[in-house]
């Protein structure tokens, strides 16, 4: 890892990769696509998110699936960029775009709950992971219609799968060209333990029984 406290010239790439894939990050496709197709302001409708899961209470399944398309994408082509210039640099890459999600500038930092960018970060660290972690997702929220749920089970199980995966690779199991390394496992750790408190609401509802369903109120 590039020592971020040492000269400019050595360390203002991985600042610049940083910055990018934050500013990438605070798009909101949401709030973009529900204004263009002349629905309004999206944070007065539902909960107030502007993630895929909200544009849904819209009724326009086309416009969520657009914004679910669009918000991974935009985790997964900073990490893809990025590797041209080392993992280290795919690690910076995919918090800061996460975190731009979460946190946008532009929203008064008052952006989505990054479970989309979070699994386009994974398409873009590890492929097999991320497609667990979206069957795993797909799975609860057709069988229980929790989103929230969906999101707080599937993204934990990321980290813990990779290490698995890795594990396994070491014992020759399986393949080393599967893509996957030790250090994101941490970076992972660490973005699901993000969308989980940004979660905490939900959390709360789920306890209560008081959760919403996909497609209904809030959530």
């Amino acid at each position: 890892m590039p020592d971020l406290l040492g000269g400019f010239e050595f360390v203002w790439p991985i600042y610049a990769v940083a910055l990018a894939a934050y500013l990438i990050g605070t798009i909101p496709f949401g709030l973009f696509l529900t204004r263009l197709a002349g629905l309004g302001e999206l944070r007065d409708i539902g909960s107030g998110n502007i993630g895929a899961t909200n544009v849904l209470r819209t009724g326009r399944k086309g416009l969520a699936a657009a914004t679910l398309v669009l918000d991974g994408a935009k985790g997964t082509l900073p990490v893809a960029a990025a590797g041209i210039y080392g993992p280290d640099y795919q690690l910076v890459a995919g918090a800061a775009v996460v975190v731009g999600h979460v946190f946008p500038v532009w929203l008064w930092f008052r952006g989505g709950k990054g479970v989309a960018t979070t699994l386009g970060v994974l398409f873009g660290l590890t492929w097999p992971i991320a497609l667990l972690a979206c069957a795993v997702w797909l799975a609860v929220a057709l069988i229980l219609r929790y989103s929230s749920l969906a999101a707080i089970i599937a993204l934990p199980l990321a980290p813990l799968a990779l290490y698995g995966m890795l594990a396994l690779q070491r014992g020759g199991q399986l393949p080393y060209w599967l893509p996957g390394a030790p250090q994101d496992v941490t970076l992972l750790a660490a973005i699901a333990a993000l969308v989980i408190l940004r979660h905490h609401a939900n959390i709360v509802r789920l306890l209560r029984g008081q959760e919403p369903r996909i497609g209904q109120g809030r959530g």
